[in-house]
């Protein structure tokens, strides 16, 4: 019996990232993290100032400043990092290299219109289960009324389910859904093996618009392409407070199958 490496998921989204790519620029904001090599941008949510806790000692600098200039892949490699604000950083520098129009499913996903993961799936999931895990705003407003709706949440509000109930309510689900911090706190490999054969659909800001991800169990990746990087920069330094980063880019998808 061959020995599962759970670090495969991981190293399908480095590995290919070439070796002459630097990280040009390193943002850490209070909300999300910024990696800029040449015209391709990545972002990811800063786990760890969003919880407001620093887990592991950092194996790299924690100055931006010090970051900026090292190679791309070797950025990348801190998505493994079991402290959150480097695996933050880490799954940024991935999205800077896969969230580009230079491969050709990005590009051609950008031609297309763009929109939110629960409208695109909304007359597929009609009438089925669902479970989603992170709680998006207006979720219940999208899917509520249409859905048997089981919504999955590490910090737990009125009406969710606590994370841990993954492993009683996935394996009975219809649909799948499942934010990218996931990639960044390590849950998704796991949740990945309770959502087969159903397949995953991972969206929001920080996923890796990474054709690998299919070989694991992911069905659709609905993600954000950036294309104003000043506004990405600006929002994220809070200088503009009326966009948001959603504004600085433009939502697609990059789907397996649908139906």
């Amino acid at each position: 019996m061959t020995e599962r490496n759970p670090w495969a998921l991981y190293d399908a989204l480095i590995d290919p990232i070439p070796p002459d790519l630097k990280a040009d620029e390193v943002i850490a904001g209070e909300f999300w993290t910024y990696v800029r090599s040449g015209d391709r941008v990545g972002l990811a949510m800063n786990l760890a100032r969003v919880h407001n806790t620093e887990t592991r000692p950092r194996l790299l600098p924690e100055s931006s400043q010090a970051l900026a200039g090292m190679p791309l892949r070797e950025l990348a490699a801190a998505a493994k990092s079991w402290n959150f604000a480097e695996a933050s950083l880490g799954v940024a520098a991935i999205n800077a290299f896969w969230n580009s129009p230079e491969h050709e499913q990005v590009g051609r996903a950008l031609l297309g219109e763009g929109g939110g993961a629960f409208g695109a799936w909304r007359d597929t999931v009609r009438g089925k289960k669902v479970a989603v895990i992170g709680h998006f705003m207006h979720l219940e407003k999208t899917l509520g009324g249409i859905c048997d709706l089981s919504i999955l949440e590490k910090r737990p509000g009125p009406g969710d389910y606590p994370d841990s109930a993954c492993e009683f309510i996935l394996p009975g689900a219809d649909f799948i859904f499942a934010t990218a911090v996931t990639v960044i706190n390590k849950t998704l490999p796991r949740l990945l093996e309770l959502s087969r054969p159903q397949g995953l659909i991972l969206a929001g800001p920080t996923v890796p618009l990474a054709p690998p991800l299919f070989d694991f169990g992911v069905r659709d990746l609905q993600g954000l392409v950036i294309r104003d990087p000043d506004l990405c920069r600006e929002v994220i330094n809070g200088k503009d407070q009326c966009a948001t980063i959603v504004d600085a880019g433009k939502r697609v998808s990059i789907p397996t199958w649908r139906g």
